[in-house]
């Protein structure tokens, strides 16, 4: 159980260092976006800008949520507060869809009312921009991926939407640029793009999130990996059920397991514990594992017991 608990901790820590780097990165681009888009007369750079606000507001939170979920079990929260973890991803993808609407709304607004020409030098601060969070966003999701943390990858995809957001804005501000007077409006329809592309991450993000929020089976794999471990422990004849529950950055599994009817309940309870063992030995995600004993028949046709 020692072992569990410093595997997650040192998974929160990582967790928790990349998200902080992340957040100063983002909140240093937000600034240079919104000065720039304002000095520059650009609303795609400060739609951007926006995103970018809102990607600092929303890696704060998961920050918040991340402290949280590292809480250890106590009375009202015997399974820990790792969910915390997929309410945050949640929080997370409603505030993207506010901004969202922000970007769409003021984008409408200056196409009916068409403003001066962006300045050149916006698209140098895009160039600097995209660059920064294309290479942020591989850092955060491998982060994310090393430690199975939903709420990190979707973090990272932030950056990712950011990236896009910001070459929707180059692209569109280009075409202002060299059009001239009556091309101003490819200026807001980027940001309108960008609006449709932090959308569809939202979906990305939430849809797992509520997932796990559900106790819905999200690692088919790693179920597999489970009952092929579990059966091949010594006194196991077969794994009748196997049910994970994911619970921030570990996993709590279920098991029901077939064995031989005819061994005592000293023996059953000891090849429950061999089971218990070694599925946490072999997978360190694993923080906990409830095992049912089921009677067996010898020949593995399951026996039946009258009550």
């Amino acid at each position: 159980m020692a072992k569990r608990d410093h595997q997650g901790e040192l998974k929160n820590k990582k967790a928790l260092k990349t998200t902080l780097i992340g957040i100063i990165i983002s909140a240093f681009l937000a600034i240079i976006k919104a000065l720039g888009g304002i000095l520059g007369n650009s609303y795609a750079l400060i739609a951007d800008a926006i995103e970018s606000a809102t990607d600092v507001f929303t890696s704060a939170m998961m920050w918040v949520g991340l402290k949280w979920s590292a809480k250890p079990p106590d009375e009202n929260h015997p399974y820990g507060h790792g969910k915390a973890e997929a309410l945050i991803s949640v929080g997370i993808g409603i505030a993207l869809t506010f901004a969202a609407y922000l970007i769409v709304k003021d984008s409408i607004h200056h196409i009916i009312e068409p403003h001066k020409t962006p300045a050149p030098y916006t698209l140098v601060i895009l160039i600097v921009v995209i660059i920064t969070k294309e290479l942020l966003y591989r850092f955060v999701l491998k982060t994310g991926d090393e430690i199975e943390s939903g709420a990190v990858k979707a973090d990272a995809f932030h950056h990712r939407s950011d990236a896009i957001t910001s070459a929707a804005a180059f692209i569109g501000i280009s075409i202002a640029i060299i059009g001239g007077k009556g091309y101003e409006k490819a200026d807001d329809l980027a940001a309108l793009f960008a609006a449709v592309f932090i959308l569809i991450n939202v979906y990305h993000i939430i849809r797992p999130a509520i997932g796990e929020l559900l106790d819905e089976s999200m690692d088919p794999e790693l179920n597999e990996k489970i009952i092929n471990i579990t059966e091949g422990v010594q006194g196991v004849i077969k794994v009748e059920k196997c049910n994970l529950r994911k619970m921030g950055l570990m996993y709590h599994v279920d098991l029901h397991i077939w064995v031989n009817s005819t061994i005592s309940v000293e023996d059953g309870h000891r090849i429950a514990h061999d089971v218990k063992d070694t599925v946490q030995h072999d997978l360190p995600q694993v923080l906990e594992t409830m095992i049912h004993v089921e009677p067996a028949k010898e020949n593995g046709l399951p026996l039946t017991i009258k009550t």
